[in-house]
Order: C-alpha cells, then structure tokens, then sequence
C-alpha cells in the first residue's frame, strides 16, 4: 500500500473543495426556522404536505381588548379558515353590534335633550309673559298720571277761585307791616278795630304816634320800673324815656326786631306788680314784659305795637 504525505492529502482537499464549488448550489428544501413569531402580514398559507414547518412555526393568540362601548379594538392575529389555515386579520369580521346597554344610554340622552328643550321653550314664555305685563303697567301708569294731570290743571282755576272767595278782604300790601304802608293813619285803624280811644285816659294816640305811661321790668335787674313809652312810625321805632319830657332815653325797640305781641296769659311774670294787666313784646334778642294801667290801654298797646309787625297778615 502507497503511504501518502501529508501534503499530497492537503492538495487533494483542496482540489475536491474546488470542484464541489464550481457545481450549481441547490437549494435546502427545509427553511431556516426563526425562534421569533411572525407577524400577521406575513403568514402563508400551510398546506398539510408540510407538517414539519407548521409544526415549527406556532399560532399567534388572539389579543382582543374589550372597550367601555362593547367593540373590541385588538386585532387577531390570524383566523383560521376550514382547512386549519390562518388567514390574516380583517376589521369588518371583528366589528361587533353595539350593546343593550349603550342603546339605553342613547335613549336617556335623547330624552334629557327633549326635556331640556322643554324647559327653555317654558322659560322662554315665562320671560316673554313677564315682559308684556311690566308693559302693560307702564301704559296704565302713563294713563293715569295724564289722567292725575289734566284733573289737577282743570281743578286749580276752581281752587283758586274758591279761595279768592272765602278769603277776608286784606290789604293791597299783603306781607308788610302796616305801619310801612303809605299813608297809614295809626288812630283811624285803632278807632276802626273798636277801641275808645277818647275815652282811655293815659294813652296819647295821633295819626303817627301813640305815647304813654307802662311799667317795665328790667334786663339784668328784674325790677318793676315806670317808663314813657313813644311808639313812633316816622322814626320806625319804640323807644323808652324816664320821664315825660323824653329828655333821658333809656332804651329803643327798633320795628325790624320785633317779632310779636301777645297777652300773658301764662303768668310768666310772676312778680309782676298786675299780672292780669301784663303784655309781651317778643323781640330777636330780648322778651320786654310790660304793665298798663287799664285793660283798654293794655289792649290799645297791643293793637298799636303789633302793626310794626306782620303779624296782621298771618290770620
């Protein structure tokens, strides 16, 4: 037997390797089976006469997820037909009829949207009722303050001529005291009143001046003194002496200042020497308590004085 070299044995390696080479390379009639699953878009159908692949290769699950409205959003992963085959996964076989449950929820909508709508329309003619009568009070208050108007303009010619009727006759010069109107004679208007001025002795009484004997108390020293009173229009004042020469003047009431003339009939002057004889002349600064020696002098003062006021038009 030929030993052979080592050499000789590598060269013949060589030139077989080369020869399987150079000859067409024929395919595995067994694919290469990958541990990581297929995906549905690329499953094929396996026919049975392959039991080697299909075995091989595993089924996918189907993944379903059921939503809150009844459908299922997962996709399967393959369908099997009649024959076993998968088939890829399509939307129009896993689309399902919607539940009772979301019918009835649809139903409840519905209704609460009818009623909604109800209740506005209600509201709405509420609101237009609301307006139409606020409406129809605002014309018959119109009415009746053109009515109230036009009573009140045909009663006021009525309401003055009634008061033109009852009222006293007075004076041209209403308001102002009569002692400044023009040519008033202060004797002829005492005489008219109803006094005897005649026959009151201790008052002198002229068209411009009436003078006499009062007892008056004094300011700051409440004493009881005798005065010559001169009540004088032309120099439109009351003034007061200590005799009756009117050398010492003691004292001037001016018209402006006196504001009325009243009897005093509450006794306020308690220590007055005739307390049923006493008037008051009341003035802005000071209250004069006077006494007259007779009841008709006391009264003809007090005729005499209250013409400086305006007391004769308030009554």
């Amino acid at each position: 037997m030929m030993s052979l070299s080592p050499l000789t044995i590598h060269k013949a390696a060589q030139e077989s390797s080369k020869d399987t080479s150079s000859l067409p390379r024929r395919r595995s009639s067994h694919r290469k089976v990958s541990d990581r699953p297929l995906s549905a878009q690329v499953l094929v159908r396996m026919t049975p006469d392959r039991p080697t692949s299909e075995a091989l290769s595993p089924r996918l699950p189907h993944h379903t997820h059921r939503l809150s409205n009844g459908h299922y959003n997962g996709l399967r992963s393959a369908q099997t037909d009649g024959n076993g085959s998968h088939a890829p996964c399509n939307s129009a076989n896993t689309s399902r009829a919607p539940s009772p449950q979301n019918l009835l929820d649809l139903v409840e909508i519905e209704r609460k949207l009818r009623e909604a709508k109800a209740e506005r329309e209600r509201l709405l003619k509420e609101r237009e009722e609301r307006q139409r009568l606020l409406a129809e009070q605002h014309r018959q208050k119109e009415q009746k303050s053109v009515k109230t108007h036009t009573n009140t303009s045909e009663l006021e010619p009525l309401a003055e001529e009634r008061l033109q009727m009852n009222s006293p006759h007075r004076t041209p010069e209403q308001g102002v005291p009569l002692s400044l109107t023009a040519n008033f004679d202060l004797r002829a208007h005492v005489e008219s009143l109803g006094h005897n001025v005649a026959g009151c002795m201790g008052v002198n009484l002229s068209p411009r001046r009436c003078g006499g004997f009062l007892t008056k108390r004094g300011g700051r020293v409440k004493t009881w003194r005798r005065r010559w009173f001169i009540f004088d229009l032309d120099h439109q004042r009351l003034a007061y002496y200590t005799e009756l020469d009117e050398k010492k003047l003691k004292g001037v009431i001016y018209f402006q200042a006196i504001e009325e003339v009243y009897y005093d009939h509450l006794r306020t002057a308690s220590t007055s020497p005739r307390p049923s004889l006493t008037f008051c002349v009341k003035t802005y600064e000071r209250l004069f308590f006077l006494v007259a020696h007779s009841a008709e002098a006391m009264r003809i003062w007090m005729d005499v004085i209250v013409t400086a006021t305006d007391e004769h038009s308030r009554y």
